[in-house]
């Protein structure tokens, strides 16, 4: 787990792996040092456009959610004994709004499975959100298509509720047994709560701030669309106001320093696994319309066709890349026109903008290897046999 000291056998072994990479990769080829250089050029690139506007915003909402937010509305709403059609609704809604990428939701993840959800629908939002990106679907449609926009909006809204419902059907009596466990919940109710609209004001003036201070350009896809975008600092600001309203106003110097040292704790647990991800992506795969290591033109090559084995490496590749939110678009637009078949186009939607190295690398360190292991085989499989599919449809 994220929040436990590394062993020192575990520390031993890293080191020991840092030693092999350092002594036998041959940095000096102009192949390798060019993937290093693509390395560091991505996570200059992650850093200035995703970590202030969207994982630090994120880190903050997930820092209020556990501190603040109702555990019995938690599992009242999203826990394992919730109706079904509650708990996965509330989660694939929630997730939707929100439309962030696969890195920028995992503080989000982690504060609602802190708190009490269920372990599906905790799952169900974790797909969610990069995955039902309605701008993304917008542009989808309109570069792609009706159907293959279609496709990916329908398949992203099933598989947020299967893969969340497969998820609580392999794991129900470990999840059952982690709700059962008090000490798992750090935080109690306190006597000083806050009342209903109190906590909407606090908690959706943050959402505000993250959705509006992300607001994409839809490239004259949608007028109001667009209208917002143009203004999406002015609509930020207010969000900002209520913010900061709230806090002067409802909240006690010890409430706030809490909120404070569990966003901190937030981001000491998150942020090395993501940084070291967005190194490893950027080494092997590269930046959009950049090689390294690996080079498109292999990916592309290996994606023509709907064959079953086409659809799996759409998948696979999809789900280690980092698409940050709406890069998977022209991404995919420039595999199509190296030849990619339209059933490993939707595969790759549907697995790319929900998964990416990083993320696995966090999920991992919050559920362990197995529950991340077979959240990623669903993810691929599922995505796998749509585009399959969806392929011999069209």
């Amino acid at each position: 787990m994220a929040n436990k000291d590394i062993s020192p056998n575990r520390a031993l072994g890293i080191t020991f792996l840092v030693f092999l990479g350092a002594y036998f990769i041959p940095f000096d080829t102009p192949k390798i040092s060019g993937a290093v250089q693509e390395a560091f050029l991505m996570l200059s690139d992650y850093a200035r456009q995703h970590v202030l506007l969207c994982l630090v915003p994120a880190m903050f909402i997930a820092g209020a959610v556990t501190v603040f937010l109702n555990q019995q509305a938690v599992i009242r709403y999203l826990g394992p004994k919730a109706p079904k059609r509650v708990s996965y609704g509330v989660a694939s809604v929630s997730g939707a709004i929100l439309a962030v990428c696969s890195c920028t939701v995992l503080p989000l993840f982690k504060g609602i499975y802190k708190k009490g959800a269920g372990l599906g629908p905790a799952i169900s939002f974790l797909y969610s959100g990069p995955a039902i990106n309605i701008l993304a679907i917008v542009l989808s449609y309109k570069v792609f298509g009706w159907q293959l926009g279609l496709a990916r909006m329908v398949g992203a809204v099933l598989f947020s509720i299967i893969i969340g419902l497969l998820m609580h059907l392999i794991f129900k009596k470990e999840d059952e047994a982690r709700l059962a466990d008090e000490r798992m919940f750090k935080y109690q109710e306190s006597g000083d709560e806050k009342s209903l609209g109190q906590m909407a004001i606090y908690m959706f003036s943050m959402i505000g701030i993250l959705v509006f201070v992300n607001w994409a350009n839809s490239e004259g896809g949608s007028d109001l669309w667009d209208l917002i975008y143009r203004s999406k600092y002015w609509i930020t600001g207010a969000f900002a106001v209520a913010l900061v309203y709230s806090l002067m106003r409802w909240f006690s110097g010890d409430e706030l320093k809490t909120w404070l040292t569990e966003t901190r704790d937030f981001s000491l647990q998150i942020f090395p696994y993501l940084f070291f991800g967005v190194l490893v992506a950027g080494f092997l795969l590269g930046r959009p319309g950049h090689d390294a290591l690996i080079p498109t033109q292999w990916v592309a090559s290996l994606v023509g066709g709907n064959s079953l084995l086409s659809n799996f490496i759409a998948s696979i590749s999809g789900a280690f890349m980092y698409f940050a939110t709406l890069t998977e678009v022209p991404i995919l637009q420039g595999l199509i026109g190296a030849g990619m078949g339209q059933g490993p186009a939707l595969a790759l939607l549907l697995a790319g903008p929900s998964l990416s190295l990083p993320s696995m690398l966090v999920i991992g360190g919050e559920l362990g290897l197995k529950k991340t292991a077979v959240y990623v085989l669903l993810v691929v499989s599922l995505s796998t046999l749509a585009g399959l599919l969806f392929g011999i449809l069209i």
